[in-house]
């Protein structure tokens, strides 16, 4: 279950400022899906009885899971409208609790850096993903290049 998308704060690149995203709720689908589509099939994700075993006490979303819907969660707040993203990197990544199906989550992105570059602009961010009890469960930095798709006025 996801949130309506929000409109984009208008200092969203500010050095400093911070953005938060709509929550949106992690699903069993959620995980089956994504261990169709990866072939992810290890059955700390999908079987129940398994899961109960082991580490965590039940079934956890794929790492990568989280990561993705992290990133859906910036596009629906409006983060990049009007940009072409390029990601260049991800550094200090970080799975620091497990995620389970049923769990809320929304993520935080503080721009840390900005610079021109012959393409647009050069952004570094912090993400910092929680879940509905505030714990932060996925954390890394993120080098983006923005840039205005040609023929449209720059906003950055």
């Amino acid at each position: 279950m996801v949130a309506g998308k929000h409109e984009p704060p208008p200092d969203r690149f500010l050095v400093g400022g911070t953005t938060t995203t709509p929550i949106r709720t992690v699903s069993q689908a959620d995980v089956e899906e994504f261990a169709r589509l990866t072939g992810d099939e290890n059955p700390i994700h999908l079987d129940e009885t398994y899961a109960q075993r082991q580490l965590f006490g039940g079934p956890v979303a794929h790492g990568l899971l989280t990561l993705s819907l992290t990133l859906g969660l910036w596009y629906r707040a409006g983060l990049f409208d009007g940009h072409i993203v390029v990601f260049r990197g991800i550094d200090r990544l970080q799975f620091l609790k497990p995620v389970r199906p049923g769990d809320a989550l929304s993520a935080e992105i503080t721009i840390l850096r900005r610079e021109p570059s012959a393409h647009g602009e050069a952004v570094e961010l912090e993400n910092a993903t929680r879940n509905a009890r505030g714990e932060i469960v996925l954390s890394f930095s993120a080098r983006l290049l923005l840039a205005t798709p040609r023929g449209a006025a720059a906003t950055l």
